[in-house]
């Protein structure tokens, strides 16, 4: 979906608020937007041969969906936050069940929620989906890479580790040497992270 901020006519204040709330970091605000439609997601998919668990998992990854496209910054709505949170839990739920039938699948919608493939809901979930692809192709590809380079590589980008720290602690000569042998790995990484990423079906 294209960045930028929330269209603010499209939406109630009520909405306003708990965007700006949970933008802010206030727990609370996605606390109460998940208890507020929940119960609109729980009927959804027990009417389309899910289960009370299904749908609860089903809620909380379109939640988390919103929650992450609040905070950075990306979100733009042209619906009500029901009917976008509708939208991404129905794409999520019709994904789950075409995986498990060999045959079509049809669901049975609200028709107060009729709109929902102009939420822009659909680009959303599969940027999500893409992400959490990337995500776990960069964490194999780093299980493949060996040490001392897993170690190094996750030294410094993940731990914030300094050069001269890693230097120590890997024995090195000088941080140049550090610095050489990071670059070294991190070439190693991103062939390993494009073979794996390639290989993968979409």
């Amino acid at each position: 979906m294209s960045r930028g901020n929330p269209t603010s006519s499209s939406l109630t204040p009520t909405d306003d608020a708990l965007i700006a709330a949970i933008r802010s970091g206030d727990e609370r605000a996605l606390a109460h937007l998940y208890r507020l439609h929940w119960p609109m997601v729980s009927h959804f998919v027990l009417q389309n041969s899910g289960s009370e668990d299904d749908a609860q998992d089903v809620y909380q990854e379109g939640v988390m969906v919103f929650y992450e496209k609040v905070r950075d910054g990306s979100l733009e709505l042209s619906c009500q936050i029901k009917t976008y949170l509708y939208a991404v839990c129905r794409r999520l739920w019709l994904k789950r069940l075409t995986s498990k039938s060999r045959f079509g699948v049809r669901l049975l919608d609200d028709e107060e929620h009729g709109p929902y493939l102009n939420t822009g809901a659909e680009e959303d979930v599969l940027a999500a989906e893409e992400q959490d692809r990337r995500f776990a192709t960069m964490s194999e590809a780093l299980n493949h890479l060996g040490e001392p380079c897993r170690s190094l590589l996750e030294g410094f980008y993940l731990h914030d580790k300094s050069m001269q720290d890693l230097t120590a602690e890997f024995g090195y000569t000088n941080a140049d040497n550090a610095k050489n042998q990071k670059y070294k790995c991190l070439v190693r990484l991103k062939k390993l992270f494009f073979t794996h990423y390639k290989e993968e079906p979409i």
